[in-house]
């Protein structure tokens, strides 16, 4: 290579990095003309008319109210499932006690779904399936006995649901003492 090839091929090398190099720190600046106004404010009109705020359980009220409903059953030689759900019904913890059967996992979530998403214990809901048996066709639902809605303000925050017991009230007793330990 010619020593005037090399000197335009690495003037031109320079020059494609040089403009690379300004393109980008161009592209990431402020322009100069840009108010300092410019991000959005909101007032407190706005805000309460477009926003919201929930109440969520933390991980480790969940963790402390799934072990108590755990415990409850415990107390009363049951072999159970626990799963605690959150306001939207995804589950924060499940835990599966010792010997509880493989059907109590799915079980005891599908309760605790069932209890947020309408603020009331599947035992109760398990009635209103007389009226409307299309119900239990609603993905992810399970109605019977053993869910029960933990609430904040009249309003639901997480479910409980508790499966593995010899019936449905045993497990909603559970889950109830669940819920009730989030109390103290």
């Amino acid at each position: 290579m010619k020593n005037r090839t090399r000197v335009l091929t690495g003037v031109a090398l320079a020059a494609a990095l040089g403009a690379g190099t300004f393109g980008a720190v161009s592209a990431t600046a402020a322009p100069a003309s840009a108010p300092a106004a410019a991000v959005a404010k909101t007032d407190a009109k706005a805000e309460a008319k477009n926003f919201t705020t929930t109440t969520h359980l933390t991980v480790d009220a969940a963790t402390r109210a799934a072990r108590a409903a755990l415990k409850a059953a415990q107390a009363e030689n049951q072999r159970v499932t626990v799963a605690v759900v959150d306001r939207n019904g995804n589950t924060i913890v499940t835990l599966r006690g010792d010997g509880a059967g493989p059907q109590s996992y799915e079980s005891a979530e599908r309760k605790a779904f069932t209890a947020v998403s309408w603020n009331a214990p599947t035992s109760v809901l398990a009635g209103r399936l007389a009226q409307t048996p299309n119900l239990k066709d609603i993905p992810g639902t399970l109605f019977l006995g053993g869910g029960v809605p933990v609430q904040n303000a009249g309003a639901p925050v997480a479910g409980i649901g508790v499966a593995g017991a010899p019936s449905g009230d045993l497990d909603e007793k559970f889950a109830k003492a669940g819920a009730d330990s989030l109390l103290k």
